[in-house]
């Protein structure tokens, strides 16, 4: 098991190590003894030779070495330094000189001064380098659960990694992470619903654990592994408070996406409220009002008015069932309920049944022949182009609709080819500004009324509830493609469907 120094796993496998700590080590501890021995004798040959019996700043330099031994072995090698400068002091120094009696009381008043100051310098010095020790490791351990902190703030923030980095830090085999217990029946103890666990078979039990650290009352962690340094049981009262913030990180997290989502849903509700009861009651008025005309039994039409108003009910049926359509395909594309049945389809393939309904008139196909087919369904690519090319003809009514294709020259997806087919119009066009809000569900462009009935019984222009552009995009993006728009040179709007070719592969 790792000690003290104990390192955490990163996310690219290598180790957080701590920095490192040095104390007062046996070496240094020895060191000092061997200069309390040698250093003291030293100083009384050195003066001896030099001829130098100042007492005082001999007795100062006893101190200095007591000082110095302290500062590189300690309290015990300075003790030393001190007690054998004191007797050296007595014997060579003072009078009588050669002899451990003293004949001046002042002397051994200032030796016993000596003495005390050295041996309180050592104390000192030796606290000192405990206190700086102790602050050392204390820094080393705030680093280490810095930098931890700032991995598991730019990780994905599950609790598996963040338990991965509370196992590598404390050398454990196995950890798990407990939650809020639920209370059992009456009698029985409460039992901890397990929430993450990181290492091979991670403990479920409190009786499986080696190690067991409340968290809070509401989360629990187990480890099992060896025993635990006090460094150690200190960084794991550090990872319990960040227990405590992933886990509130994740429920911050799920409750705003579930207030996206019910935005979203509260949104969509409204707007198909909206649409219901406005742009699909529209063509029902018209259907209803064709229907009673043709039952008045006292008037008889002329066949070319109840041809007209029988036209009139398909034409509003269609529409119906076209608005229909797109609410039921932009709720599929909003609850991620889009599964394509991709294959290789050709343009041309899908215009047959695309067109239908559009009158040729306005219509303008200049697609090349032999193009290579696109990664596609067949049903969604009709849907695609059926909505951009109606939304064409609505807004450039003036203007006939062109469709052309080409592939290669540079298109691509990503990293693979692709083909794009463009649906030009020369209408009135879409500013930089609006070009994103045409593709949001329930958005007209300009405000466009919806339909409604014409005198003759005819539709006129308009009409919508604006899900036709935002069905197309949700439909390219779900075939692995996309749907721009982008200004047509001269005015209007040209849309650009852009698919990847076809490989062959069931994708």
């Amino acid at each position: 098991m790792a000690g003290p120094e104990a390192n955490s796993n990163g996310d690219d496998g290598v180790l957080l190590r701590l920095p490192p700590v040095r104390g007062i080590g046996a070496g240094r501890v020895i060191t000092g003894l061997v200069l309390a021995v040698l250093l003291p004798p030293g100083i009384e040959i050195m003066v001896t030779v030099l001829g130098f019996r100042n007492f005082a700043m001999i007795m100062l330099l006893q101190l200095a070495v007591a000082v110095a031994v302290a500062a590189i072995g300690g309290l015990w090698p300075a003790v030393v330094a001190a007690v054998l400068g004191s007797f050296l002091l007595n014997y060579f120094s003072a009078d009588p000189v050669g002899s451990l009696s003293i004949a001046d009381p002042t002397t051994l008043f200032t030796l016993v001064v000596f003495l005390a100051v050295a041996c309180g310098v050592a104390l000192a010095v030796g606290l000192a380098s405990r206190r700086a020790q102790e602050a050392a490791r204390s820094g080393a351990e705030a680093t280490a659960l810095s930098e931890l902190a700032l991995r598991i703030l730019s990780s994905d923030g599950s609790l598996e990694s963040f338990l991965e980095k509370v196992r590598g830090n404390l050398g454990m085999e196995a950890v798990t992470l407990l939650g809020s217990p639920l209370q059992g029946a009456a009698g029985t103890p409460p039992e901890w619903r397990v929430l993450a666990g990181a290492g091979p078979n991670p403990p479920v039990t409190h009786a499986a654990a080696d190690h067991a650290a409340v968290v809070d009352p509401h989360y629990t962690l187990l480890l099992r592994g060896g025993p635990l340094s006090a460094h150690q049981q200190r960084m794991l009262a550090a990872f319990g408070a960040f227990v405590v913030a992933v886990r509130d990180r994740q429920q911050l997290v799920e409750s705003r996406r579930d207030n996206v989502r019910l935005a979203e849903g509260n949104k969509m509700r409204t707007s198909i409220l909206r649409a219901v009861s406005h742009d699909l009651r529209t063509p029902l008025a018209g259907i209803k009002l064709a229907v009673s005309s043709l039952r008045q039994e006292d008037v008889n039409f002329p066949p070319d008015v109840e041809r007209e108003l029988l036209e009139t009910i398909e034409e509003y049926a269609d529409r119906l069932d076209h608005l229909v359509d797109n609410l039921l395909d932009m709720s599929r594309i909003t609850a991620d309920a889009v599964n394509p049945l991709l294959t290789g389809i050709v343009w041309a393939q899908v215009l047959p049944q695309a067109l239908r309904g559009v009158s040729k008139e306005r219509l303008r196909n200049e697609l090349p022949p032999n193009l290579p087919p696109v990664h596609a369904d067949a049903g969604m690519l009709e849907r695609v182009v059926a909505n951009i090319v109606e939304n064409a003809v609505k807004y450039a009514p003036d203007s006939d609709v062109v469709l052309t294709a080409r592939a290669g020259e540079g298109i691509t997806l990503g990293d693979r080819p692709a083909s794009e087919l463009r649906i030009i119009d020369h209408g009135r066009g879409v500013g930089h500004r609006e070009v994103v809000d045409i593709f949001q569900p329930f958005q007209r462009f300009g405000d466009s009324p919806s339909p409604s009935p014409s005198p003759g019984g005819g539709i006129s222009a308009g009409g919508g509830i604006g899900l036709g552009l935002a069905v197309a995009k949700g439909f390219s993006e779900a075939m692995g493609g996309r749907l721009a728009a982008e200004p047509t040179p001269g005015g209007g709007l040209t849309m650009v469907v852009t698919l990847p070719l076809w490989t062959g592969d069931a994708q």
